[in-house]
This record gives C-alpha cells, sequence and structure tokens, in this order.
C-alpha cells in the first residue's frame, strides 16, 4: 500500500486541481463523479481526473490516503476538498470559487 499512497501524494501534489472519479471527465461512470465533473466543467476549471475503476489498489488507496471512504474525490492544489456533497454544496454557495480564487485556479464561474 506504501507505493500507491506515494503515487497518489505525488499526483495530488503535481496536480492543481485533480479529481478522483469512477470513470473519465469525458465518460463518468457513476452520478457522483459526473455531478462533480458538471460543476468543474461549469466553472471552466482545469483538471486532471483520475479513473479509480481502472485500478482496485488505486480505488482503496485513496479512501486510506484521504480517509474518506467515498468516490469522487476533489483536491486542490494538495487540499482534500471533499467528495460530492459537499463540492456541490460549496458550488451552491459560492464557497468554491472562492476556494479557487484564493487558491489562483482558473474559474469562470
Amino acid at each position: 500500500m506504501s507505493d500507491i499512497n506515494d503515487w497518489i501524494d505525488s499526483v495530488v501534489k503535481e496536480n492543481d486541481v485533480i479529481l478522483f472519479m469512477k470513470g473519465t471527465p469525458e465518460a463518468p461512470q457513476c452520478g457522483f463523479s459526473g455531478r462533480v465533473a458538471q460543476i468543474l466543467a461549469h466553472m471552466q476549471v482545469p483538471y486532471q481526473g483520475v479513473n479509480v475503476l481502472e485500478n482496485g489498489t488505486l480505488r482503496e488507496g485513496i479512501k486510506a490516503y484521504s480517509n474518506w471512504p467515498t468516490i469522487p474525490q476533489l483536491y486542490i492544489k494538495g487540499e482534500f476538498v471533499g467528495g460530492c456533497d459537499i463540492v456541490t454544496e460549496m458550488f451552491q454557495n459560492g464557497q468554491l470559487k472562492q476556494t479557487l480564487d484564493a487558491k489562483g485556479i482558473q474559474n469562470a464561474a
């Protein structure tokens, strides 16, 4: 598990915005992943998607890495933001835009 943890850590730190999701940004494989991808697309946020369905070790590893039991998981500038419900709420109340702006992440919301 150490190897996958190291890989996740490096990917999270190398990408300003990263979404660990089921499927891809272009073809989400679950509604929750699709909703977060849709929010990021609506806000025109450049981000990297990682399909956890391609690797069972990754799927379990990301849950351990964040200590969060569900997928999708959004990270901004190395910081865990949350899953679908949290990201949706932050989008609706303007907090997601504030977070992106504060971290210098391009967005059009």
